[in-house]
């Protein structure tokens, strides 16, 4: 009977370390599955914050073409009224005894000013400037010592700017 107690004790020790052994690898299984799942995890995570800084990137150059196709479009068609604005310009500044036409115009004037302000053009600077071949456009050079060298004498024709975007070089006079 102490041999049947004994095996029977056997028995259940070798079941205490087989359960033992069992969960042991069911741990380790478990373990490993959780690894994979972190993993798998981290790199959906890693997915997503890419695709967002893509998209991210992606609205940025959208803005900037979209910018750049409007500021474009605009150029091109204030370049073709600029013409009209020099001419009123030219009226404005001519003699007459009707002051109230001459008031009229001047008024015009200012309105397509305000209207080309409105929508970001802006003059270029000249006369007292220094002469930039990027924004001026020389037609003449004069000696004159009371100015500097490569400054702007006088303005023949006004240019003007959208943005960074020069939409007519204005004509000037250069000193020395």
């Amino acid at each position: 009977m102490e041999e049947n107690i004994e095996k029977n004790s056997n028995i259940e020790n070798n079941q205490n370390v087989e359960n033992e052994v069992n969960e042991n690898d069911e741990l380790k299984l478990l373990k490993e599955k959780l690894a994979k799942q972190k993993e798998d995890l981290e790199d959906k995570d890693d997915r997503i914050k890419r695709l967002m800084a893509e998209f991210e990137n992606f609205k940025k150059r959208s803005d900037k073409e979209r910018t750049g196709l409007y500021n474009s479009v605009m150029g091109d068609v204030i370049t073709s009224l600029l013409p009209v604005l020099d001419n009123l310009e030219k009226a404005a500044k001519t003699e007459t005894k009707d002051e109230q036409y001459k008031n009229g115009i001047e008024m015009v004037v200012n309105q397509f000013k305000d209207v080309l302000k409105a929508n970001g053009v802006t003059e270029i600077e000249t006369v007292g400037k220094k002469f930039d071949p990027s924004l001026h456009e020389a037609v003449s050079l004069v000696q004159d010592e009371k100015l500097g060298e490569k400054e702007i004498k006088e303005e023949f024709r006004k240019g003007y700017m959208i943005g960074d975007r020069v939409l007519r070089h204005s004509l000037v006079v250069v000193a020395n």
